[in-house]
Parts: C-alpha cells; structure tokens; sequence
C-alpha cells in the first residue's frame, strides 16, 4: 500500500480552486498513477474529514518555446482532484 503523502502531492492555488472552497471543494495535485478510492482514503487519512466524491482530470501540459536554441519543450504533465468533502467538514491549507 502506499504512503498517504505519496498519494496527495500538494493543493493547487489558483482563483478557480479558491472559488469552489465555498462549495466545500477542494482541489489537489495527486500522483498520476493513483486512483479514485486511494485518493479518498488519502485525504480522510492526512486531513481527518470525510469525502463524499472524488473527481480526477488528467492534465497535458503545455508546449513551450526555448528562447536560447529555438527548439520546443514541454511542461510537465499532471493529474489533479477534486474532492468534495461532507456538510461541515473543511480542510484549513492555509494556517496562519
């Protein structure tokens, strides 16, 4: 089984993410090759809360341009998720 921490890389903070924090969703960066299920026991276990859904994106990244050598790159791909959490439940990610 896998670490919880290996599973939930880090939380993704952007206005869009901000936004569904009123509708009790959170967003995260998670591994690639991690499922739904290990997603959610991940969360539970780390944060201690409890998760109604869990929906995953899988993202490409974009294509960008070396400026020095005129060649093309590729930022780096991703997976991320979306987790609803129960009425009542919350995840403070930014402690003072």
């Amino acid at each position: 089984m896998k670490d919880h921490r290996d599973v939930i890389i880090r939380p993704v903070v952007s206005e869009k993410s901000y936004g569904l924090l009123e509708e009790n969703v959170y967003t995260f960066i998670v591994a690639s090759a991690s499922s739904k299920p290990e997603i959610r026991d991940a969360v539970e276990a780390i944060f201690d809360v409890s998760v109604l859904k869990v929906n995953t994106l899988n993202r490409k990244g974009k294509r960008i341009r070396n400026r020095r050598t005129g060649g093309f790159g590729q930022r780096a791909s991703q997976k991320r998720a979306l987790v609803t959490l129960a009425e009542g439940d919350s995840i403070d990610l930014f402690e003072a």
